[in-house]
């Protein structure tokens, strides 16, 4: 998973404690974040679009094929942006990152069928509001959180678990918990991740294209925490169509 990718480039880095950041850290940084407002961007105004156009709803959800393969093509660019970063170039990484980010949004088209736009646009508010304090909390900690990961990843793949169980179980109960877990493992991955990209990005002394995909990588991994936080917040939150 991306993570594991992600632990991988972040040891390569040495303790930022010995260090003093680079003149090009703020930019790079800038570049996280400016990188996943435009992924969240096309990502709501796809899903919009979708949702209001019977006919991409119809081929989408009534078209297995289809369905399959967008599932399929979003685990494809993930696995591809993360595990393929060192050989692909800067613009084949970012338009991946945008295909991405497109077919998410279509696959997001439902909620907009399930849930009212009110409570969409709530959940929505507090998801930005939570991401946003743990993101600073993790980029400001002197305290190190790569114990918490760890234990956060276990969690995120025993969560995963029994989530694929659940769809042959199909229990309220279990589905309830595994919600209110999701929240749980996103809300500390944001300021794992967050502290990780800091690291990850302290001491490259240049703006070049492979500090870029650095944080490239960065955007990915903190918009995938932002969605997934706002999806079980949702779950939780949500109000749903009469």
């Amino acid at each position: 998973m991306e993570y594991r990718e992600f632990d991988r480039m972040v040891n390569e880095v040495r303790d930022e404690r010995d260090l003093t950041p680079s003149i090009t850290f703020p930019a790079l940084m800038q570049k996280v974040y400016t990188w996943m407002a435009f992924a969240m961007i096309i990502t709501g105004v796809t899903a919009y679009g979708v949702a209001n156009s019977p006919s991409l709803l119809g081929m989408i959800y009534t078209n297995p094929v289809v369905l399959w393969g967008l599932i399929i093509a979003e685990f494809a660019l993930v696995f591809g942006i993360t595990g393929m970063i060192n050989r692909l170039s800067l613009t084949t990484a970012t338009l991946m990152f945008v295909a991405y980010s497109v077919i998410n949004g279509a696959m997001l088209s439902s909620i907009f069928l399930v849930y009212t736009m009110n409570s969409i646009g709530q959940v929505f508010f507090i998801t930005s509001a939570t991401f946003g304090v743990m993101a600073f909390i993790g980029y400001t900690t002197k305290t190190d959180l790569t114990s918490m990961g760890k234990i956060l990843f276990m969690a995120l793949i025993g969560m995963i678990i029994a989530t694929v169980v659940n769809i042959f179980v199909g229990s309220t109960g279990l589905q309830t918990v595994t919600s209110y877990l999701g929240v749980l493992i996103f809300v500390g991955l944001t300021a794992y991740d967050s502290q990780k990209i800091k690291h990850m990005l302290y001491e490259q002394e240049v703006a070049d294209e492979g500090a870029q995909k650095l944080a490239l990588i960065g955007a990915l991994t903190l918009y995938l925490d932002f969605i997934n936080l706002f999806l079980y917040l949702l779950r939780i939150m949500g109000s749903r169509r009469d």
